[in-house]
């Protein structure tokens, strides 16, 4: 397991100038040489030929003046930036297909809506008002009402319902279907030049290259804007360790002793860097150093061990990038159990229970990230995961964590609910993840991960009554009973509306959520599993007209 190790602040008044200034000198560099390789790949694909007759190991040695390990470590930074890059532009790719699918059913609805005026409009010039069927509009006498949320608007003949809404909305939506299609267009473009384009880079970044541009500040001051643009290019170098070093890497070595960094500039000078102490994990780096150097033989079972320098002005912080022995001591077994966690926007929801899959309790974890930085928002997810592994840690019981990617879930459905957006735009669920996993494995939990689908119906269907929990600790129960190896099917009362039974239960799940599409805490009433030989409760006095409607309809 690959992991890195944070420093302390070095600050830079701490250091002599002439190491201040031999560190400067290595790191711009290091980052021309990085530029230049990574234009290099670029280019040498946009064109389709080499642009050299020696490796880009060997351009970058004798153009930069750099040895083997520096030049070694520029390319390879440079080639994971272009792989990067690429894979990226793949990412891109599926984000636009959601976006188009988004948007032809968008296109599709209005489309829709616009038939529907002109059907109406075609009735008004013939002379008799015809409305669709399901339409909201209500006519009475000659009279035309629509009722909205706040108002009512009411139109007194057909003239003026004619000319003052109908032909307004035609046009409205006309007018929406042409900036639909345009979009649309812009969007086939736009996945047809991730496909075919060669992406390169901006490095400091675009926001920073623009800000000359855009900032005040800057536009007065150029000088000023290129020192921060070229500090930014040159800030970070990382050297890559080899397992055949006595300490790992060839550039740098770490004294355990004094806590002191040795390295070799590109000049062939030797520096020391002192009192190089990590506040959170210098016995595992000890222990990874000390392992490499009495390892006798490395080409085997030597470990490589990487060393990075970031420049931030008035301080240095130095990384050790490290292969580390995972925890040998692990709880995997699911004998008493397992704890069953559903990640949620504001919460992460629990439910405790046994190894027979019987359920024992459940709780919930509030904590709130509205309005806050994507820092702030890492601590307050990193604190609750504490709390979440202690509780596994009392009960010695490992976790079931679901598997979510919310990567092309959150481009789509631009035209949804915006509040619905909002909160999908929130879920911060690979924070939640890396926080739980990490704080497990520090902890020796287990971690195991399964397939999220319909956990939330069948908790919700199954189990919220049942229990008398939330819909949220149900999943929770159930994403635990799935860990556990266990697969829910549909209770007994609901049997009797599923036509298929011979499919896959997911799949009856699938089904019986279209059929009982109310909202969620109707189920609390709707029908009780414990008593199989019932049937929906149809006529319950909390459904509204509409629902009640929909539930005959699809149950019939």
């Amino acid at each position: 397991m690959k992991k890195a190790y944070f420093s302390r602040r070095i600050y830079k008044n701490e250091l002599s100038c002439y190491l201040i200034h031999e560190l400067n000198g290595v790191l711009q560099t290091f980052n021309q040489a990085k530029r230049y390789a990574f234009h290099t790949l670029v280019r040498e694909k946009r064109w389709g030929r080499q642009l050299n007759k020696e490796s880009l190991h060997q351009v970058l040695k004798k153009k930069f003046g750099l040895n083997d390990y520096y030049a070694n470590s520029a390319r390879q930074e440079a080639a994971a930036l272009f792989t990067a890059l690429a894979e990226l532009q793949k990412l891109y790719t599926k984000q636009t297909d959601e976006k188009i699918k988004d948007l032809k059913k968008k296109l599709k609805k209005e489309r829709t809506k616009l038939t529907k005026y002109l059907k109406v409009k075609d009735s008004l010039i013939k002379g008799k008002l015809h409305l669709p069927k399901n339409s909201p509009f209500l006519k009475i006498n000659n009279m035309i009402a629509l009722p909205l949320k706040n108002e009512t608007r009411i139109w007194l003949n057909d003239y003026l319902f004619e000319h003052q809404y109908l032909d307004v909305q035609i046009k409205r939506t006309k007018s929406r279907i042409g900036r639909l299609v345009f979009r649309l267009y812009r969007l086939e473009e736009k996945k047809q030049t991730y496909k075919t384009h060669i992406p390169s880079c901006v490095f400091g970044g675009k926001k920073l290259f623009k800000s000359q541009f855009t900032k005040e500040e800057y536009q007065q001051n150029h000088e000023k804007w290129q020192e921060v643009f070229q500090h930014a290019r040159t800030k970070q170098m990382m050297i890559s360790g080899r397992k055949d070093a006595k300490s790992g890497n060839f550039v740098f070595q770490y004294n355990i002793e004094n806590q002191a960094l040795h390295f070799t500039s590109i000049r062939g000078k030797a520096f020391t860097i002192p009192f190089v102490l990590f506040p959170y994990g210098q016995e595992i780096v000890n222990n990874v150093i000390l392992t490499q150097q009495t390892c006798k033989n490395k080409k085997a079972d030597g470990q490589p061990i990487s060393w990075s320098i970031e420049d931030h002005k008035d301080y240095y912080i130095i990384k050790c990038l490290a292969e580390v022995t995972p925890n040998p001591y692990v709880n995997f077994s699911t004998s008493d159990g397992v704890i069953g966690v559903d990640c949620n926007v504001d919460h992460f929801a629990w439910a405790d229970l046994t190894n027979d899959g019987n359920y024992l309790e459940s709780g919930k974890l509030k904590f709130s990230i509205e309005g806050k930085t994507s820092g702030q928002i890492t601590k307050i997810i990193e604190a609750k995961a504490i709390d979440l592994v202690d509780i596994a840690v009392q009960k010695n019981k490992p976790i079931v964590l679901e598997i979510l990617d919310t990567t092309l879930s959150k481009t789509g459905n631009r035209y949804a609910n915006k509040k619905a957006n909002r909160l999908k735009s929130l879920f911060a669920y690979k924070k939640m993840i890396i926080a739980v996993t990490s704080r497990a494995e520090k902890m020796g939990i287990d971690v195991i991960h399964v397939n999220p689908k319909y956990t939330s119906v069948a908790g919700k269907l199954k189990y919220m009554r049942k229990f008398g929990i939330s819909i949220h600790q149900a999943a929770a129960f159930t994403i635990g009973r799935r860990g556990l190896g266990y697969n829910d099917k549909p209770p007994k009362i609901l049997h009797q509306y599923i036509v298929r039974h011979n499919i896959h239960h997911w799949r009856l799940w699938h089904t019986l959520n279209k059929k009982l599409n109310v909202r969620t805490h109707l189920f609390y009433t709707l029908f009780n599993v414990n008593t199989p030989h019932q049937s929906i409760n149809l006529h319950d006095h909390h459904l509204t007209e509409n629902e009640r409607k929909k539930l005959f309809k699809s149950l019939a």
